[in-house]
């Protein structure tokens, strides 16, 4: 009897030091969430939904023009996704054809596809389309079944054994965006006024011809142009390619100058969050964090140790990114060409460490309804290339570059 009641008091005695040891476990946890400051904020159109279609390049881009009307004017718009699918996608097409096949026919796509559109063909507000989704009975895009018809049709043509083939093939194809996108205006009204997508792209007021992509590799010569290897730049457009810490400073001056960035990069790396968090952890110089244990790191998997960085949230130690590391990963395929976001601020954490605000185009997805808070060295890590407005480089860049 007696000892039960000696363990039953050890016990006692124990739970005050596992109580303890239980509130500064959640004390850490806490302190490693954000708490954000805005630095800058460029305004901003609304948050869209891209929803089941792989238009992230079209969202992002697009979303850049209406941010770049607004610093210039003033005014608000909201432009037609699906006006620039149904153009792009028939030139996409087109190009697979001409190609024989040897082309990848894809959802995806560049920032520069969107200027192509705007340029070529025009655009017109998103209410002189049907809504995303409505043509086939759903309230938000939804490429599967689309996909699905379109790409076997393509490949027919693009493949096909014939000598020669008729221009037909166009309309059906035709046909089949239309179905799904809904058709492109000839001409339509807004707020009072007739346009066609061309006149109503000009009254916009930006001149297209302002605006560059950048990016940052050893493989091509730097302040020259080349068009970034990756299967979505079909349009083979050449971006300036600039050293690492040229390019990031591109991407600071333009946003703490009142422009805005259209990112397209690589968010398939374990530091992109779906809560709304972009860090470009180090496993291996997180223990030496301050408050850290090096006897939590010993031993453990790499699983395991990413689980424990992730537990750590902006406590954990980050990568300075190199070049090098850069044109490694890009050539290892570890840096691949994944999403298009849009760059517009700067905001700090409760430690210092100085972040982008970044708008996606999943919705009010995350902690923070639809924005993302990415780090400077995730940022520059994982640019594949971005498009900004050549009025926004440095001018010791601009120089070099020649623009």
């Amino acid at each position: 009897m007696n000892k039960y009641i000696i363990m039953a008091a050890a016990a006692l005695v124990s739970l005050p030091t596992l109580a303890s040891k239980a509130g500064d476990e959640e004390k850490e946890k806490d302190n490693s969430k954000p708490v954000f400051t805005t630095i800058v904020e460029n305004p901003i159109t609304s948050i869209k939904n891209q929803a089941k279609s792989g238009t992230c390049w079209n969202y992002s881009t697009l979303s850049y023009f209406e941010a770049e009307i607004l610093k210039k004017s003033g005014k608000t718009y909201d432009l037609c996704e699906m006006f620039v699918c149904n153009k792009n996608y028939m030139d996409r097409a087109t190009t697979v054809v001409r190609m024989h096949g040897d082309a990848q026919f894809s959802e995806g796509g560049a920032a520069y596809d969107v200027l192509y559109v705007l340029k070529n063909y025009g655009i017109c507000p998103e209410d002189a389309m049907p809504l995303p989704g409505t043509m086939y009975g759903d309230t938000l895009n939804n490429f599967s079944e689309f996909f699905s018809v379109m790409t076997p049709y393509v490949e027919a043509v693009a493949t096909s054994k014939a000598k020669t083939i008729s221009p037909t093939w166009k309309n059906g194809f035709q046909g089949i965006l239309d179905a799904y996108l809904g058709k492109c205006p000839e001409t339509f009204k807004y707020e009072g006024k007739e346009y066609t997508p061309k006149t109503f792209a000009a009254s916009l007021g930006l001149d297209w011809n302002d605006y560059v992509t950048i990016t940052s590799y050893t493989h091509h010569p730097f302040y020259e142009q080349f068009a970034v290897e990756v299967q979505d730049n079909w349009r083979q457009p050449g971006s300036w390619n600039l050293p690492i810490d040229e390019m990031a400073r591109v991407i600071d001056s333009a946003v703490r100058n009142g422009y805005t960035v259209a990112w397209g990069g690589d968010v398939s790396d374990k530091g992109f969050t779906r809560q709304g968090l972009a860090l470009l952890y180090d496993a291996e110089g997180t223990p030496t964090v301050a408050g850290t244990d090096m006897d939590r790191w010993l031993g453990l998997s790499k699983e395991e140790k990413a689980r424990k960085v992730a537990d750590l949230g902006i406590n954990a130690a980050e990568k300075t990114p190199t070049q090098e590391m850069r044109q490694q990963e890009y050539d290892n395929w570890e840096l691949t060409d994944d999403h298009g976001m849009l760059i517009y601020g700067i905001a700090k954490d409760q430690n210092g460490r100085e972040y982008y605000m970044v708008k996606n185009s999943w919705g009010e997805a995350g902690d923070y309804k639809g924005i993302w808070y990415m780090s400077k060295n995730f940022i520059v890590a994982k640019t594949m290339d971005f498009m900004v407005n050549k009025n926004a480089i440095p001018k010791d860049i601009r120089k070099k570059l020649g623009i």
